[in-house]
């Protein structure tokens, strides 16, 4: 139970966190963060506006129910906010539409005018992601409230979590940053040995897993185990410290480790493992831009999975890693502009995603694996300038993207997919002529993308998405002879991103992007005359 020593007050929660059900994920996070933040020892007992420095936040509070069908606020959240020290609004495009989140913000003022209400500012500029109440002042007046900003190139997930933690504790931010970086030297220099001495104690089990054959199984399970944990918490730790250094070598060690395994006497679990932990320190390389390394990785997984396929073929959870094996080599092959080895690759994860539907058509993966197999080659065929095999590839992609939006016909995320595929499909059908296909196509996705915006008009990314759609549809109309039409879609979409731009000054992408399509548009006014 959380005591008024605990959170430093008598409110039964340290914070409230206001969100839209869309950004669920994010405020499980924050959630989760703001609960395990453990207040620098220096600052415990430190006299504040709202009171004594606690130990800790205290409990958070996060709405797990969606709220729908009913006319107002549940008793539940009412309570939550009257007993809450500070409300924090998780603050995204979506998070600005709800009128839950906006109600939450103004009862929270009514009852409680001088504690905190902090902005965590996750996706989408200021003014298109902080509901109205967040921006109004007491008098009215409109602004943009300085916010914890974990946008990427921004404040970082650190930086931005301790200006939430100094928000509603009342404490300056350069107190609090300079303890907890404090604290985060003596972890690293803690983690780093934990590092050091895992490494040396598999390369110990490792010695004398050869030398005493009789133990070479417990051992190699010990050493196995050891890898795992490398891989894995040891992994996000030394993610959090950024001690990327001690990462690289602690998966050089693993990665060679695993490469000197004969791999007929391993059991198929712990293959399976075998191959997870391999695709996890090549991701870590891909993140890094190190190619040689991921690709070395990949290589040894694939070996793993390739093995494994071998004895049990019609295993769901073999295929699906044998898959991700084969995309991810291919992936490699075609981001170097290797098309020639791409291609194998690719075809091997369509076959590999076909056969998963064979195994397991209920399964979400197989779908899915599907959209992305048949998004790579059309892709591929596109680079290639293969006219007579891009088409039916990537129908076969839209086809797809179209069957996984039927399926979860509320996730956004597919139907932008769809959007995507129509517009391959649409290039795929003007380069092999025909044109009227390509306008349809234009046409659809234009549609598509609008009942987004509809659906969400303060989210940007849809709004440039629809932007880019009217444009190339309005030079699909000029093509087609259409000249009027082209020049009020352009006319449309130049509209719509000078609002965009107007908001957004400092966005050389959308001012050039801008000028490009005045350009455009005075081309196709010229072909009129």
């Amino acid at each position: 139970m959380t005591t008024e020593s605990d959170t430093g007050t008598g409110a039964r929660y340290g914070a409230f966190i206001s969100y839209n059900h869309a950004d669920q994920a994010r405020a499980r996070w924050l959630h989760r963060a703001l609960e395990r933040y453990r207040i620098p020892a220096k600052l415990v007992g430190l006299e504040t506006a709202a009171g004594p420095v606690p130990r800790r936040l205290g409990r958070i509070f996060r709405d797990l129910d969606e709220l729908p069908a009913a006319s107002d606020l549940s008793a539940e959240v009412r309570a939550a906010i009257a007993e809450s020290q500070c409300l924090i609004v998780v603050c995204t495009p979506a998070g600005a539409a709800s009128r839950w989140v906006a109600r939450e913000i103004e009862l929270f003022r009514e009852l409680h005018p001088t504690r905190p209400v902090l902005a965590a500012l996750f996706e989408g500029e200021p003014a298109d992601a902080m509901p109205l109440p967040l921006l109004r002042t007491a008098q009215g007046a409109e602004t943009e409230p300085l916010a914890a900003d974990f946008r990427d190139g921004k404040d970082g997930k650190r930086l931005a979590l301790l200006k939430l933690v100094a928000g509603a504790l009342g404490v300056p931010l350069d107190a609090l940053v300079q303890r907890d970086a404090q604290a985060r030297v003596r972890r690293v220099t803690a983690v780093t040995a934990l590092a050091i001495l895992l490494l040396l104690a598999m390369a110990g089990l490792t010695i004398l897993a050869v030398r005493a054959r009789g133990e070479a199984e417990a051992r190699r399970a010990q050493a196995e185990g050891l890898v795992e944990f490398m891989l894995t918490d040891l992994r996000g730790r030394l993610k959090e410290v950024g001690r990327l250094d001690v990462l690289r070598e602690a998966n050089e060690r693993a990665l060679a480790y695993y490469g000197e395994q004969d791999l007929t006497d391993l059991p198929p679990d712990v293959l399976a493992r075998r191959a997870r932990a391999v695709m996890t320190i090549g991701e870590d390389a891909m993140e890094a831009k190190d190619t040689a390394r991921a690709r070395a990785a990949f290589v040894e997984a694939d070996r793993v999975t390739g093995s494994l396929i071998q004895r049990a073929p019609d295993s769901y959870d073999v295929v699906f890693a044998h898959a991700q094996s084969q995309f991810y080599l291919g992936s490699l092959a075609f981001e170097a502009d290797d098309l020639a080895r791409a291609e194998p690759y690719f075809e091997s994860y369509a076959k590999l995603a076909h056969r998963l539907v064979a195994l397991d058509p209920r399964d979400k993966r197989s779908a899915e694996e599907v959209a992305y197999s048949s998004g790579n080659l059309c892709a591929l065929r596109m680079k290639q300038h293969a006219v007579a095999r891009m088409v039916p590839l990537c129908r076969e992609a839209l086809e797809a993207s179209e069957a996984l939006a039927r399926r979860e016909p509320a996730n956004d995320q597919h139907v932008r997919s769809v959007a995507d595929r129509q517009g391959w499909l649409a290039d795929a059908e003007r380069a092999s002529g025909n044109a009227a296909a390509a306008r349809q196509l234009r046409r659809a996705q234009v549609a598509l993308i609008g009942q987004l915006v509809a659906k969400d008009p303060r989210n940007a990314r849809n709004r440039r998405l629809l932007i880019w759609a009217e444009r190339a549809l309005a030079k699909a109309e000029w093509r087609a002879g259409d000249a009027a039409a082209g020049i009020v879609r352009m006319r449309s979409a130049i509209e719509h991103l000078r609002k965009m731009t107007a908001t957004d000054t400092e966005n050389k992408e959308l001012s050039d992007k801008l000028g490009d399509m005045q350009a455009e548009l005075q081309d196709i006014e010229r072909g009129q005359q």
